[in-house]
């Protein structure tokens, strides 16, 4: 860059971290593989299943709408974060805090996302019928009206992490 060589101290490790800036990423959900409910299931899939809706149970985008529904919001902390780097923060610390932060706005849509009411076989427990095979089995109620919600595992299960671009 022209002119590199007449940059103070600060300035040159300020575009230093704008440098990794361009090289890292943060994500910010689920790893397959890094926990699983009770029963063995991942809770990659878990999560999935509530995002995106089954044959039996409706989409429940809490992942969507912890971006959707906070845009301004997210849009002010990534100003703020410009400015941490500005005044002498590292890249690794700018992703991070903009990792925790998405981090709890996604557990936030968990908690209360205003999603469908769970449905009263979900609630108390009981027989169903499998649609396909016919077969009978038992549904263990959750005896909580509030989706997502059963042992808090998928939300406690939420986390972020730093990688390079690929």
């Amino acid at each position: 860059m022209a002119g590199h060589d007449r940059l103070t101290p600060e300035g040159k490790k300020f575009y230093a971290e704008i440098e990794k800036l361009k090289q890292l990423q943060v994500r910010v959900g689920f790893k397959a593989g890094d926990g699983a409910a009770d029963d063995g299931t991942d809770m990659c899939d878990i999560a999935m299943w509530n995002e995106l809706g089954t044959y039996n149970m409706p989409s429940r985008p809490f992942k969507k709408q912890s971006v959707d529904g906070h845009v301004p919001e997210i849009n002010a902390f990534c100003k703020a974060a410009v400015r941490k780097l500005v005044n002498g923060g590292t890249a690794e610390e700018v992703l991070s805090a903009v990792g925790q932060k998405h981090v709890t706005l996604m557990q936030k849509e968990i908690r209360g996302g205003g999603f469908t009411p769970n449905a009263q076989i979900t609630i108390t427990g009981g027989w169903m019928r499998n649609q396909k095979s016919g077969k009978l089995f038992h549904v263990e109620g959750k005896k909580s009206e509030q989706p997502l919600i059963n042992t808090g595992q998928m939300r406690q299960a939420v986390h972020y992490f730093i990688k390079e671009k690929e």
